[in-house]
C-alpha cells in the first residue's frame, strides 16, 4: 500500500508528462568534498593573468553595471 506522500508525487509526475515533460537525472559535482574545493582552486589560479579571463571579467563587471540595482 502506498502512502498518500507517494501517490501525490505519482499524480504530479503524471501531470507533468501529459504536458509533454519527461524525467531525467542530472548528476553535479559533489561540492562539500576537498577534491572538489582543491579542483576549483587549481583552476582558478591557473587563469590568474590570463589575457582571455581578464577580458572576460571586465565584460561581466561592465554588463553588470548596466543592471540597476546590482552590486
Amino acid at each position: 500500500m502506498r502512502n498518500s506522500s507517494t501517490e501525490k508525487v505519482i499524480r504530479h509526475r503524471d501531470r507533468l508528462r501529459a504536458s509533454g515533460m519527461r524525467p531525467i537525472q542530472l548528476w553535479v559535482p559533489d561540492t562539500r568534498t576537498s577534491e572538489y574545493a582543491a579542483r576549483i582552486e587549481r583552476q582558478c589560479l591557473a587563469l590568474r593573468n590570463d589575457r582571455a579571463e581578464i577580458d572576460v571579467l571586465a565584460f561581466s563587471e561592465a554588463a553588470a553595471a548596466d543592471i540597476e540595482g546590482w552590486k
